[in-house]
């Protein structure tokens, strides 16, 4: 596995935990939505770079993590779905009631972003 992208999504959850520590403001909760889209793109992308070493081609991010679930490397759990589609809204759609519900996923998403970094540091 690429030691970079693997680096690289260890340390965003070490900054993705950082924020989500701080109190809750408007600019920390968008710094955190933020910091969870680079987080999500990283795991995926990690993810998807393990698999590949495994002969395993996923090109999408629902591909990737379906393949980590039957692997087992990480838990079938349904917030990996939400999870994606949490980053396709935040991504393309901006308003101030879908950036709370988001933010108040996060927590959630960092435990899942935690089970794939430990899996992948095996």
């Amino acid at each position: 596995m690429s030691e970079e992208i693997f680096r690289s999504f260890s340390q965003s959850i070490d900054r993705l935990t950082e924020i989500l520590g701080a109190p809750k403001t408007v600019a920390n909760r968008d710094s955190s939505i933020k910091r969870f889209e680079l987080t999500f793109e990283l795991s995926w992308k990690s993810a998807k770079k393990y698999l590949g070493n495994k002969g395993i081609v996923c090109r999408s991010p629902r591909d990737c993590f379906s393949e980590a679930f039957r692997l087992g490397l990480v838990r079938d759990n349904p917030h990996w779905f939400k999870m994606i589609e949490d980053r396709n809204l935040s991504v393309h759609t901006y308003n101030e009631k879908l950036a709370d519900a988001i933010y108040g996923r996060l927590k959630d998403y960092l435990e899942l972003f935690t089970e794939l970094n430990n899996s992948l540091a095996k």
